[in-house]
């Protein structure tokens, strides 16, 4: 999937896949999956998609349907998606170990 974003093309075929996080199986309405993705020159998004009740459904003609859809992230936001959806060896893997607490 390719996607233009204020004047950017976000690929992600070209771009890095770093992980993916996904609840409920395809068929469900509240299906989601989400990608996260770095391009070559370092920004993060995700790319997304869900079922008729998930954040990325789409209406038409008052009718709602599954949909898809690109996020640009800034570095914070990568991290703090990883942390929520991602294990910690996969956040680790890559952004490195954190600091102790």
């Amino acid at each position: 999937m390719k996607k233009i974003i204020e004047g950017k093309t976000y690929n992600t075929e070209t771009a890095l896949l770093l992980g993916d996080w996904q609840n409920l199986w395809k068929g469900d309405y509240h299906y989601c999956r989400e990608e996260l993705y770095r391009t070559r020159k370092g920004t993060y998004f995700i790319y997304g998609e869900g079922g008729a009740l998930s954040c990325y459904a789409r209406y038409i003609g008052g009718s709602a349907t599954g949909g898809a859809g690109f996020q640009v992230l800034s570095d914070r936001e990568a991290k703090e998606w990883a942390e929520k959806k991602l294990s910690a060896e996969e956040y680790c893997k890559i952004f490195g170990e954190p600091e102790e607490g």
